[in-house]
């Protein structure tokens, strides 16, 4: 049994009802290694679980689903880990913790030449990125993308990445600085949305013709206005809402302005095989490697802090990728 610390909730609430906490942690079990995290990442559906939008298992709840460090200890019945080895993953709840029991069906090894900070700041938003961009809608160089919150997390990688791609690529922000970072990271141009009405712009960008997707994390604040953005029969691509849920959406309207396709993804599900999980991590470490996608962290926070962090990301003081560390 080891002694460590975690983050829990017991109920749901603000950024006040997560608690630093002292935790016994067992021997890994069968299927299972035991991990010390070196950083966590931290991401928008962590605050969903937190207020109760996303429903948790149980309460008391670790929630944190990103993270990279070392394995210690390795449980009966597992192939391919050993002490030692740098592994990354996301998907899995109980990251906020200083050590951790994962079943290896979600690990991945971290190569040689990226940090296990970056590999923390990475694997759930840049494989995020990964589907979005190849297999949600398969972007290439004909391809007009609108993609909301540009200077996000998920955001800094999309543009980079559909730019390498060879896409026209198109964004929004909240603020001078923001759009400055996003035009550092792949993209054509970028909307302040609090300065200028971004239906508008991104039709007179295209010369009237719309986009062929948009991605969007944003949810409320942003539609039906996201709908507007687009050509006839594109699509709109909401995996978040980081303002909200998407309230009154009928399928008619879908109809009325282009017979356009909707879908609402999750990472989860395109990575649910472990071919997929391993295809979907190669692809993000190959584009990181080879420079076309740079990883910037932007903010950290003692992981015992977190409660701060969470008030940072709800209202908008943060950009790209922000660690916790243990």
């Amino acid at each position: 049994m080891v002694r460590t610390q975690a983050v829990t909730f017991s109920k749901t609430g603000g950024p006040d009802v997560l608690e630093y906490v002292d935790i016994d942690l067992p021997p890994p079990s069968s299927g299972e290694v035991q991990i010390r995290h070196a950083a966590i990442g931290l991401n928008f559906i962590d605050v969903y679980f937190r207020t109760g939008l996303y429903k948790t298992p149980h309460l008391p709840f670790v929630t944190g689903k990103e993270a990279a460090g070392t394995v210690t200890s390795v449980g009966p019945d597992v192939d391919g880990f050993a002490v030692g080895d740098r592994v990354a993953y996301a998907g899995s709840d109980g990251a906020y913790s200083v050590e951790r029991n994962i079943e290896t069906k979600h690990l991945e090894k971290v190569p040689d030449g990226i940090s296990l900070e970056t590999a923390a700041s990475m694997m759930l938003k840049g494989m995020t990125a990964q589907y979005l961009l190849n297999r949600t809608f398969k972007v290439g160089p004909e391809t007009t993308i609108l993609f909301h919150a540009a200077a996000g997390g998920v955001g800094l990688i999309a543009g980079q990445w559909a730019k390498a791609l060879g896409a026209r690529v198109i964004g929004t922000a909240g603020s001078k600085s923001k759009v400055r970072l996003a035009l550092d990271h792949g993209y054509d141009h970028v909307i302040d949305y609090n300065t200028e009405n971004f239906v508008e712009r991104v039709h007179e960008i295209t010369g009237g013709e719309g986009v062929d997707v948009v991605y969007d994390s944003i949810g409320r604040d942003t539609f039906p206005q996201s709908l507007d953005c687009l050509k006839r029969l594109g699509m709109f691509v909401s995996f978040g809402q980081s303002s909200g849920p998407i309230e009154n959406f009928t399928l008619a309207m879908l109809a009325q302005k282009g017979s356009l396709f909707a879908t609402r993804p999750t990472l989860f599900t395109y990575i649910a095989t472990r071919h997929e999980l391993t295809d979907c991590a190669n692809a993000l470490f190959d584009v990181v490697s080879s420079n076309k996608v740079r990883i910037n962290i932007n903010q950290t926070y003692p992981l015992r802090e977190v409660g701060r962090a969470h008030a940072d990301l709800e209202s908008r003081k943060t950009t790209g990728t922000t660690l916790l560390i243990p």
